[in-house]
């Protein structure tokens, strides 16, 4: 298994952009996530917000294998 390791906003927004993904937030919530867009409960949001919310939320971003997740900081 490969492990986790931290990134910032700019490298996974690389990232996402390789993998065609889009900053999104699932509606009425302050849940984000990367998504591809098409799915009626997750909105694109800009990667402005995204990075906002992230801080906001105390979140790290972490990769591991290509795919990227969202977890509270240690």
């Amino acid at each position: 298994m490969t492990e986790l390791r931290k990134i910032d906003i700019e490298e996974a927004r690389r990232i996402a952009t390789a993998k065609a993904l889009q900053p999104g937030r699932v509606r009425g919530t302050e849940q984000i996530r990367f998504t591809r867009g098409g799915n009626e409960r997750i909105e694109v949001i800009d990667w402005t917000a995204f990075a906002t919310t992230v801080e906001r939320r105390n979140l790290g971003i972490y990769e591991s294998g290509g795919f990227m997740k969202l977890m509270r900081k240690h």
